[in-house]
Parts: structure tokens; C-alpha cells; sequence
């Protein structure tokens, strides 16, 4: 499965036991991350999601709490075949409570329908603009490495990718942006292909629930469509929720590698 990565745009990792010890450690942290009063603007959606970007404290290395440095299967993994592993920031704290979703603070109807039913799936870096929502690229991933924190059952709101999506939305934007100069890319409107890309992905593409443990990881393409599915009723968690840490580090090698490299 790990060397259909590429095809499929996501693999999943595991279980080991350095990471089990790494999320160990980070599970503490993200306990006071959560309360941490610096933090309130990021419990979104009527209290069921802790969004949480850069909460954890860990270091470069991916030190946290006493921990050794991050290291594991899919760290090896994306330092032979994605880039070498770049310095990481402060992960992102994911944490997911039953009742999830609730509309988000000013969101339209459409857009909490979107999800509800379709997860919320989005493109990393792809962020809208403007009071129209206009869609522009804004960050550059190398990829998207999600750590689970905590014991849940499979309903507990997990990741979820639409398996070779990365391939129809490289398609898509590189022909919105042939002919334009890659310095220039972030302020080409890609709303409506990227709209098209993936109305075609929901069709054609298999929806995948990627529940993992602590000891796990779950690697995401950097161009996947992803999201996060709706709480089941009855799902399991501890009281903390479904926490998951992201690292997500912008691409080294700059604009054009981020649409044409692997």
C-alpha cells in the first residue's frame, strides 16, 4: 500500500512503537494546548471542533514534552521519496467532539451543507478571497502527515481523502495556469476549475475513511482533496475527543515543483 502512494495520494503507516511513544508525549501537550486561553478563537462550529493551527509546542525536529525528535515510517518515507524532511513547525491540534458538525461562525447554509454532506473537502493552500470567496493559491505543501493522539472508534469524525484526487486537481490548475508565470500564481482566480475539478472528483473518485491509531500515521499528497467526515452517533472517544497533530511544511523547492513534482 505505502509504494501506491503515488497513485493513490495517501498511505498509512504502523503501527510503531517510537511514534506511539512521540504521540504519547504530544497527547499531553495537546491537553493544555486545548485550554489554553490564547487559544479560545479556535473552538469553532458550536464548541465540536478545536481547529487549532500551530497549538503544539514542539520544535523543529518535532520535539515535544520530553520527546525524542519525530521519526517513524512515514518520516523515512517522505525523506526518501517525497524531500528531504523539512524543519517543522508547530503542529496543527485537530480535535473533534461528538455532535460535530455544527455550522461554523458565519457560515452560509450552502457551506454547512457542503459540510455536512460532503465533508468540507478542500485543497490545502487553496484559500478563498474576498467577500465572493474567490479561490487563489496561497500556500505550497510538501504534504500533509496526520499523527492521531487519541483511542476512537471508526466514526469519531476521521480523515477522509478521495483516493487519486491528487491527479484530476494537478490536471485541473495546470491548465488554469499554463501561460502564466508561476511568480504570478497566487493571483490567478481558480475558482472555477478548481470548482470542476472537484465536482468531477465526487463522481469518479473513492471516498476514504483513513481511521488510524496512536502509533500510526496517515500521509496525505500534498494536491488530495481531503476533509473530515461528520460524527457518528455512538462512535467512541475518550473525553479529550478525536485529536489528530498535522504537519503540513511548505514545499522547499518552490511554486512550479508544488504542481509538477511526484
Amino acid at each position: 500500500m505505502v509504494e501506491r502512494f503515488f497513485t493513490r495520494g495517501w498511505a498509512r503507516f504502523g503501527p510503531d512503537a517510537a511514534v506511539r511513544e512521540w504521540a504519547a508525549h504530544a497527547l499531553e501537550a495537546a491537553r493544555v494546548a486545548v485550554h489554553d486561553p490564547a487559544h479560545a478563537h479556535w473552538h469553532v462550529c458550536a464548541g465540536t471542533w478545536f481547529v487549532g493551527v500551530d497549538a503544539l509546542p514542539n520544535d523543529a525536529q518535532g520535539r515535544i514534552g520530553g520527546s525524542a525528535p519525530l521519526t517513524g515510517p512515514a518520516v523515512e518515507f517522505i525523506g526518501a521519496r517525497i524531500v528531504p524532511l523539512p524543519p517543522l513547525h508547530p503542529a496543527q491540534l485537530s480535535v473533534i467532539w461528538p455532535g460535530y458538525p455544527r455550522p461554523r461562525e458565519g457560515e452560509s447554509t450552502a457551506a454547512f451543507r457542503y459540510r455536512q454532506n460532503r465533508d468540507a473537502a478542500h485543497l490545502d493552500g487553496l484559500k478563498p478571497r474576498g467577500p465572493d470567496r474567490r479561490r487563489h493559491l496561497d500556500e505550497r505543501h510538501s504534504f500533509i502527515l496526520g499523527l492521531p493522539l487519541t483511542e476512537t472508534g471508526p466514526g469519531a469524525a476521521p480523515l477522509v481523502v478521495w483516493e487519486g484526487s491528487h491527479e484530476i486537481l494537478r490536471a485541473a490548475l495546470t491548465e488554469a495556469l499554463k501561460g502564466h508565470d508561476p511568480q504570478d500564481w497566487d493571483r490567478v482566480d481558480l475558482t472555477e476549475p478548481y470548482q470542476a475539478a472537484r465536482a468531477r472528483i465526487f463522481e469518479t473518485c473513492r471516498r476514504v475513511p483513513l481511521h488510524a491509531r496512536p502509533g500510526e500515521a496517515c500521509l496525505l499528497h500534498r494536491l488530495a482533496l481531503h476533509g473530515v467526515a461528520p460524527w457518528e452517533d455512538g462512535a467512541e472517544a475518550p473525553e479529550e475527543g478525536r485529536m489528530i497533530a498535522y504537519f503540513r511544511p511548505h514545499l522547499p523547492g518552490g511554486t512550479a515543483e508544488w504542481l509538477a513534482a511526484p
